[in-house]
């Protein structure tokens, strides 16, 4: 479904920092189309980010988030962590990606 998520994490002396770009069209359900309709609301509402299966990140998201949000944040881990980072929206789609700490 759609394009992966583009997840950067590297650690240095025991602190892991990701980045997370993830595609998505945020819509709030206050614009209109060209012909005067409101588009309907759909929007990331959860996110959770996972190493080696603990949980490290979670976010729960409302409609004011832009368009394909980015998200950087660290927490204490080691080179080769497994991290899995999943995200579901207003419309039930669901987006899970993987990397591996570097």
């Amino acid at each position: 479904m759609g394009d992966p998520m583009r997840i950067r994490a590297t650690e240095t002396n025991g602190i892991v920092d990701v980045k997370i770009l993830m595609k998505h069209d945020m819509e709030s359900g206050q614009r209109k189309d060209a012909a005067g309709k409101l588009i309907p609301a759909w929007f990331i509402t959860a996110l959770n980010v996972k190493a080696q299966g603990k949980e490290v990140f979670s976010a729960n998201f409302g409609s004011a988030i832009s368009k394909d949000p980015f998200l950087n944040f660290k927490y204490k881990g080691t080179k080769g962590d497994k991290l899995v980072v999943s995200w579901v929206d207003t419309r039930g789609d669901k987006r899970s990606d993987e990397v591996a700490v570097s």
